[in-house]
Parts: structure tokens; C-alpha cells; sequence
């Protein structure tokens, strides 16, 4: 390998070796980091020329005013592996250079340095050359760095000691000697993502709240989408510079217009793109020379239109970037913020709904304009509103970032297609939900979860294929694995061959268990559109419920049981005494005491006020002002939502066109209440376990694969061997000792107690020959001999790799009933001490494991702690793709793996680890 080649490395994600990466400063623009390359010497001697010499000094210790020839070569020659160098380019301008070189051969040491221009100093890029510079040293085995920093180089020392690491300090000869480990910790992580959710909420403030916008493709006639846009920006009352940008006209729409946004003398935070796609590259040159923050592309024609736009779309990006820009879009509706001191329609909206404390992220263009329209219908104010079209840069999670400390947005809702990073939406939902409600209506239509043509290896050697029983176990699929009690589980049920059997993969969360997957990071997750407005209202406009417990009361009996059945249905509980029925002759007045009561009963979390129009002359007019009846029980702190299907009603009180749609919204808003009331959970750790052990199982590819993997991780599977002869049967037997179990090895067959596949309880030398003769007559000669051990509830535990969650750790209860049911819990990893437990909790036929029927409850810690095993596992190792453990026996006192298979490929994709990229 050349000195210079970069070499092949696995990681969860993206490596700086592989490719350029693009990442945030802390102002919110963008640069490029990268590999260093031979070529890039005249680029870092113009660097060199452009340092002050209070730079040179800090970091050479010397002025330094060239540099040689000799030390050129030295500093753009390395080897991607003792030696390493970034470089930050500003467009195509080296700004920074950073590297490592290892003190010695294999030493675990290596010494980090890097120098910024002047110009780009104090904006973040010390830290993210730290990340990347860390990363691609662990890759090489290096796990301290080493550093010499001047006591009067402040800053350098901030990026150290800010960064989480634990410093060790020494002063010498008029130098700090700084030494630290630079294995991620729980206080690095949590300052690299201060840092992302900072960098990340100010490049959108800034799109959000320009000082100016230029308009590109507004005609002089006024016709066309820019021209739209454009009046939208002059009609809504921005307060900044709105510059029309036309290569001839001298004014557009009434506004002055200028052949180049950098002609109009003013300042140009951001650039609205309506041209067509050939025209965009230079409409970007010409907004990076008027000095803006980011594009919002409205343009169609790119990644939706073909491999050709898709490529038209990536030089897009690219050429942003280069310019410190994010991109909105292309192929988008626009971006608007309501704050009276800014009042920016730059959307193809021609009205916007009121202000209000909602931030509102849609993925389509075209819906977005509806989308619009029904929040002004429903009274929803907006705080600020983003469609991102085809997302190729600008993003739901982008929007969180801002949203979660943008004083202005109490509430946050999302229409999604599609995930770009799932992992990092989670993480952040799960921490954003925390102090502000996020709903999500997420595409139902979602693909199958990933499997990887690869070997699965079970934890016995491959017998050879038994006709007429499907694949062997050398080929076995992972969802074939035992469904039920297997060898070694003593009198239990008769297991069966469930749909994951049949079907040869992992079936993965169904849209059931996909709502649970959004629930456990605190998303309200919703179904339709209706819903989502549904759900906001009630969010934007009235409390969180302190309970599931609801007062309901109407003046129609028919309507009251309707809602008190629709609150059962959902969830909810009814509060004693409810629903109160006044009958078809209350009044206002008469309302207004019995909400005022419901409100103020101890009994009830919230409230339901149901209302059918009178008959004619019913009531007189005063008593019929229904409306007027409702303040009164607003000011107890509960949430009060309505089906009022007469009358006008105060502008904060939720109404609904029916019963199912006020209980359903109420029910969603309760389950996220009570998200909240519980702990957060941990990341315990875990004794026992040794990821570069799991990385040689991986590597090893060998029978034992699974066992071995697992046993990394501290997870016992039990053993079990394969034999050919009922001599060699008896003799295994006899060496691991008596009773045993003899279950025939094709996959299909070894948990089929029923087809006489599964011998139980065997004593004896001649009980295992006799057995294994009846077995190999029909099954074939491959047979497995287990060691019995005591019986349990058989559960399965199940690693799959989601399409919108990456990997997800699933637990039920073994058993064809189950298995037909798909009665499975799921949850993102990485898992939470919270998440395994409610794992357990949550299936159906859970109560089995608590002591159905007078049995004796199984121990539930050890089955918390196995979930939590393979959820570490499925976190740290991005080439197991599926992992299978069934049957899992249940015990009061532990819990047997009797059998485990696991499916490893190439590194899944792991977006949201590693340093900070966009």
C-alpha cells in the first residue's frame, strides 16, 4: 500500500478517510473537512502566508515565516494510520489543518496539533477537528493523545478542557503537557451533541430570521412561481431588504430589481430560488457573492424528476456548502416565521395562518399549502413553518434542533414521508419531548425490515439437509429458529411453526408496535391529517392531563355514553359519577355550573363537554349561548376539549366535529402525559462485557459464531452438539451428563415436539440410542444433544434493523398463538434500563411471566438484563444485522438461552454516531 492510500476501515458511519464530510461551525455555516492529499501543499503554504504571527508562534513555538520544502512533503504525505492530517476548506480554501502522529511503533500514544486562520478562529473548528482526528485514531488502535500548548494560547487549551476528556496537566520548560484518553465518554457525548444542537438550530435561525431575501425568478409580468413568492414576501410584511433579482428589469412587483443580489447594496441573509434546474448553479454563485446564509430551492426538476436531477441535486448541495449555505428543498414550498419582527412568507402560501407557539415541519411541497390552509381553519397559530421538499440538506431533525429552545414554539408538529437519519430523530424527540409535546404524522407505507443475504449461523455445526423439512441449519433463516419450548424445557406446551418460520426472515414491528417505537421517545404519534390538527389543537390550547381519569358531561345521554364508551375504548378512565347527563333542557347557566363542578372535582383529569342543538324555542337566547359556559372551567388547570355541534365557542377551547375524534386526540395527549411522568431510565452499565471479543466472534464466522458473540456480551447460550450415529449420541450424552434431549437439527424440525422432532428427558445411555434411531429413521442422521435444564415460560428475544428506526430489539413470549398474533414489543436501541423493563411488561401474554394462574413469577431482572445485552450488542456492532434467541426459558430463579442465531453482513449504516457531520 502506498504511503498515502487511505485504507479500508469499517465504522458506524461514514468515514472522513472515505470521503469528504461536510460539517457546521458554530455560527452556522458550513466547510468541508477531509483526508489530507499530496496535492494540497500549495494550498496549505497559502494558508501558512495568510497566519499572523501571533498564530505561527502559538503553534509552531517559533515565528516560522515558510515552510520548507522538506516539512511541506512531510506535512501532506501520510500514511491514513500512524500518521493522520484533516484539512477545513472554506469553499476551495485550506483554513485549518489538523493531525495526529504515534509516538513510536504500536504505541498507543500519539500527539495531536492543529492550527486555524486566523479568520475562521473562535467558530468551532478546533473541536470538530478533535472529533474526527479521535475517531480515525481509534480506528488505528491509538487510545491516549498527547498535546504542547503554549500557556498563552488560551484558546487551544479551552478546545481541551471543554471537550469532556479527563486532562491530566504537567508544566514544563514553559510548555503545558496535556495527556488524555480519547475513548468517547458519557461527558464527550454530551458535549459533542450540545455542540451539533447548537451549530445545527443556529444555521436555521438564520434562514428563519434574515435581515434580507432575494428573489430569483420572479418574472416582470408577474406570472409564475416567484412572482408569487415574492408578492407573499412584500404582502406579509417583512421587515428586511426584499431584493428581486432579473437580468433586465429594472423593477419587479413594485420593488426595485437588480441583476445581482449583491447590486442592491443591502444585506442578504437568504436567496429564494424559482428558476429552472440548468439555471441554479449560477443563481448559487450569485447569492454566496452577495454574502447569504442559505437557499430555499423551490425549484422542481431534481432528485423526484430521475437519476439526472438526483445528480443536478448532489452539485447542489455540494456547491452550497462550498459556500458556507444550507439549502431548504429544492422542490419545496418555502419557509415562513410569524414574529412580528420579522413576518417572513417566503412560501408559496398566499396566507398564513395566525401567529401562535406552533412549529410546523412539512416534507411535501404540494401539500404544504393545504396543510397551511387547514391550520388557519382550525384557528392552530404558527410560530414558524418549513417544507423541505426533497430534504437534501435542511431537515426534519434540523427544525427540532432550532425548536428546542426557540422561545417562541411551545408546541412542534411534523408531516414526514420519510427518515432521513431515524436514529438521530429518536435521540432527539426522546430529549425535545421532555419540555415540548412533538407529533408526527409519519408515511404508513413503510419496507420490510432489512435482512442480509449472509450465512446465519446457529450455534451447532450444519447437518445436511433432511428432505422434505426445508432449509438446513446451515442456511437457516433466523426467524426459523425455535418458536416454542424446545430440548432441556421439561412439560411444557407443544410449540408450533409461527409466521416468521414460514416466511424465513424476522418480521419486524408492525405498524402496532412501530407506534410504540414513536411513543418511546415521546412522539405523539398520529394517523391522518385530521389528527394531527386534532392532536395540536388541544396541545397548543389547553393543559396536560395530571391523569387517564375524564368527567364527562352533555346534555344528551345518547352523545354522553357515546363518549364514555369511545373513553374506554382509547384507554381512558372514567371518573366515578360520570358521565353527568343534564338533559335536553340545560341552559348556559345550568352547564356552567356542572363544568365548573367537573372541573373542580378531585376525581377527574379532564374534562368532555358534549352539545346537541336545541329544538326551536327550547331555550331563550341567553340560555342557549352554550359557549358561555365554558370559561368558567378553564382556569382549573385541566384540559377541556368539546363536541359542540351548535353554538360559538371561546378561540382557546378545542372543538370537535364528533366524539371519536375529541377522545381520540384526548387519549394520544394522555399516553404523552404520562411518557413524561416517568423517568427518563439510564444506560446501566453492563459487567462482563468485551466488544473486542464480539468484533474476533464476528470475524471468526465459524459454528460457534452466535455463542461466541453473545458470550461477549455476557450472555450464556446453552450448549448443544451435533452428532451422526446414535453410538456418538450416547457418548456426548454420557459427557455432558444426564438428563438430556435430542432435537433434530434442521431448522424447521427443532423445536416440533409434536412431530416427534424434540426427544424430552432421556436418563439413560439406551434411552438416547433407542431415541435417536426412531428420530434418524424419519429425520434424518443430524441430531443435536442438549443438556435438559429446568423448565420455563419460552420466550424469544429479536435484533432486527428497522427501515425507520435503524436496529430494534423485540421480546415476546415463545408459542404458535403468539407468534400468529404478532404479539412482540419493540424498541429502538440504544435500550434504557426503562426500555427493557417495559420490553417485559408490554406483550400481551405477558402476565404469564408474573404468575398467571398461581405459577411462581419468573425473574424478571434477568430477562431486564438480557435485553439490555443484546441491545448493547445491537448498538456497538453494526455488522450483525439480525440476532434470534429462541427459546429463552424463564425461570424464578434465571433464564436459559437454549438456542441462538445470528445473521452478520457489512456495517449497517449508523448515521448518528461517530463526530458530527452533516
Amino acid at each position: 500500500m502506498r504511503e498515502t492510500e487511505p485504507p479500508r476501515r469499517e465504522g458506524p458511519g461514514v468515514s472522513t478517510l472515505d470521503q469528504p464530510v461536510d460539517v457546521l461551525l458554530s455560527d452556522g455555516t458550513t466547510v468541508q473537512l477531509r483526508a489530507i492529499r499530496p496535492d494540497d501543499g500549495p494550498g496549505i503554504v497559502a494558508m501558512h502566508s495568510r497566519f499572523s504571527e501571533r498564530t505561527r508562534y502559538l503553534r509552531y513555538f517559533s515565528p516560522y515565516p515558510r515552510i520548507p520544502e522538506r516539512d511541506l512533503h512531510r506535512f501532506t504525505h501520510v500514511d491514513h494510520r500512524d500518521r493522520e492530517a484533516f484539512v477545513v476548506l472554506a469553499g476551495d480554501r485550506i483554513v485549518a489543518v489538523g493531525r495526529y502522529e504515534r509516538l513510536g511503533p504500536r504505541s498507543p500514544d500519539a500527539e495531536v496539533a492543529f492550527v486555524v486562520e486566523d479568520e475562521y478562529q473562535g467558530r468551532g473548528i478546533g473541536s470538530v477537528l478533535l472529533e474526527h482526528l479521535a475517531e480515525a485514531a481509534g480506528h488505528s488502535g491509538i487510545t491516549s493523545f498527547v498535546a504542547e500548548v503554549l500557556p498563552a494560547n488560551g484558546a487551544m487549551l479551552r478546545v481541551f478542557a471543554d471537550f469532556g476528556y479527563q486532562l491530566q496537566r504537567q508544566f514544563a520548560d514553559g510548555v503545558v503537557h496535556l495527556s488524555f484518553p480519547i475513548a468517547p465518554t458519557e461527558q464527550t457525548l454530551r458535549v459533542q451533541r450540545g455542540r451539533e444542537q447548537r451549530t445545527e438550530a443556529r444555521s436555521i435561525a438564520r434562514l428563519l430570521a434574515p435581515r434580507g431575501v432575494a428573489v430569483y425568478g420572479a418574472s416582470a409580468t408577474g406570472q409564475g412561481v416567484g412572482a408569487a413568492v415574492l408578492g407573499h414576501l412584500r404582502d406579509f410584511g417583512f421587515t428586511g431588504a426584499v431584493v428581486p433579482v432579473h437580468p433586465s428589469a429594472a423593477t419587479v412587483a413594485g420593488l426595485p430589481a437588480y441583476p445581482a443580489a449583491a447590486d442592491a447594496g443591502a444585506p442578504v441573509d437568504l436567496a429564494v430560488v424559482a428558476v429552472t434546474p440548468d439555471a441554479v448553479p449560477a443563481v448559487v454563485a450569485d447569492a454566496a457573492a452577495a454574502g447569504a446564509h442559505g437557499l430555499v430551492v423551490i425549484s422542481a426538476g431534481f432528485a423526484e424528476a430521475g437519476p439526472a436531477g438526483a445528480a443536478a441535486q448532489r452539485a447542489l448541495v455540494r456547491q452550497a456548502h462550498a459556500a458556507g449555505m444550507r439549502v431548504v428543498g429544492p422542490n419545496c414550498l418555502g419557509v415562513a416565521n410569524t414574529d412580528p419582527a420579522v413576518r417572513l412568507n417566503a412560501t408559496g402560501a398566499p396566507v398564513l395562518p395566525p401567529a401562535g407557539r406552533v412549529g410546523f415541519f412539512s416534507q411535501s411541497g404540494a401539500f404544504g399549502v393545504a396543510l397551511l390552509a387547514e391550520a388557519d381553519r382550525r384557528g392552530l397559530g404558527l410560530s414558524s413553518f418549513v417544507s423541505a421538499g426533497n430534504r437534501a440538506d435542511v431537515s426534519g431533525n434540523d427544525l427540532l434542533q432550532y425548536w428546542q429552545d426557540d422561545p417562541a414554539t411551545d408546541v412542534i408538529m411534523l408531516y414526514l414521508e420519510t427518515f432521513g437519519n431515524p436514529r438521530k430523530f429518536a435521540r432527539l424527540a426522546r430529549r425535545i419531548g421532555r419540555s415540548k409535546p412533538v407529533v408526527a404524522l409519519a408515511s404508513p407505507a413503510r419496507p420490510a425490515a432489512t435482512a442480509v443475504p449472509t450465512t446465519a449461523v446457529p450455534t451447532t455445526a450444519a447437518p445436511t439437509v433432511v428432505p422434505g423439512t426445508g432449509p438446513t441449519a446451515a442456511t437457516e433463516p433466523v426467524g426459523a429458529a425455535d418458536t416454542g419450548p424446545a430440548a432441556g424445557t421439561g412439560p411444557v406446551s407443544v410449540p408450533g411453526i409461527g409466521p416468521a418460520g414460514a416466511t424465513g426472515l424476522p418480521a419486524g414491528p408492525d405498524e402496532v408496535a412501530v407506534s410504540a417505537l414513536f411513543a418511546q421517545s415521546g412522539v405523539i404519534r398520529v394517523d391522518t391529517v385530521a389528527e394531527l390538527f386534532d392532536v395540536g389543537v388541544l396541545l397548543a390550547k389547553q393543559p396536560l392531563p395530571a391523569g387517564r381519569r375524564v368527567g364527562v358531561v352533555g346534555n344528551s345521554s345518547a352523545l354522553a355514553g357515546l363518549t364514555a364508551t369511545a373513553c374506554l375504548a382509547h384507554g381512558l378512565t372514567l371518573a366515578d359519577g360520570y358521565p353527568r347527563d343534564l338533559g335536553p333542557h340545560a341552559g348556559a347557566t345550568e352547564f356552567a355550573l356542572a363544568l365548573a363542578e367537573t372541573a373542580a372535582d378531585e376525581r377527574v383529569d379532564a374534562l368532555v363537554a358534549v352539545f346537541t342543538p336545541p329544538l326551536p324555542g327550547q331555550l331563550v337566547d341567553a340560555d342557549a349561548d352554550i359557549g358561555a359556559a365554558l370559561p368558567g372551567a378553564l382556569g382549573a388547570g385541566k384540559p377541556v376539549v368539546t363536541v359542540f355541534l351548535a353554538g360559538k365557542l371561546p378561540a382557546d377551547v378545542p372543538a370537535y366535529s364528533g366524539v371519536e375524534e375529541a377522545v381520540r386526540a384526548l387519549a394520544r395527549v394522555t399516553r404523552y402525559a404520562d411518557w413524561l411522568r416517568r423517568p427518563p431510565g439510564t444506560l446501566p452499565e453492563l459487567p462482563g462485557v468485551d466488544p473486542d471479543a464480539a468484533e474476533a466472534a464476528i470475524r471468526a464466522d465459524g459454528p460457534d459464531q452466535a455463542a461466541c458473540l453473545l458470550a461477549a456480551y455476557g450472555v450464556e447460550v446453552v450448549d448443544s452438539v451435533p452428532v451422526r450415529s446414535a453410538v456418538e449420541a450416547a457418548a456426548v450424552a454420557e459427557r455432558i451428563g444426564f438428563p438430556v434431549a435430542l432435537k433434530a437439527a434442521a431448522a424447521g424440525l427443532r423445536h416440533r415436539l409434536d412431530l416427534g422432532a424434540v426427544r424430552l428427558d432421556l436418563t439413560d445411555p439406551a434411552a438416547v440410542r433407542r431415541a435417536y434411531a426412531e428420530m434418524a429413521a424419519v429425520f434424518g442422521a443430524d441430531v443435536l444433544v442438549q443438556a435438559m435444564v429446568p423448565p420455563g415460560v419460552a420466550c424469544v428475544v429479536e435484533l432486527v434493523e428497522d427501515p425507520t428506526f435503524g436496529p430494534v430489539v423485540g421480546f415476546g413470549l415463545g408459542g404458535v398463538a403468539t407468534e400468529l398474533l404478532g404479539d412482540r414489543a419493540w424498541r429502538a436501541v440504544p435500550l434504557t434500563d426503562r426500555d427493557a423493563a417495559e420490553l417485559v411488561d408490554e406483550p400481551r401474554a405477558a402476565p404469564l411471566l408474573r404468575g398467571y394462574r398461581g405459577a411462581e413469577p419468573v425473574d424478571r431482572s434477568a430477562l431486564v438484563d438480557l435485553l439490555l445485552r443484546v441491545g448493547r450488542l445491537a448498538d456497538e456492532q453494526p455488522r450483525v444485522r439480525s440476532l434470534t434467541l429462541n427459546p429463552v426459558l424463564a425461570r424464578p430463579d434465571g433464564i436459559s438461552v437454549l438456542h441462538a442465531a445470528v445473521r452478520v453482513g457489512s456495517a449497517a449504516a449508523r448515521p448518528d454516531t461517530g463526530p458530527r457531520r452533516l
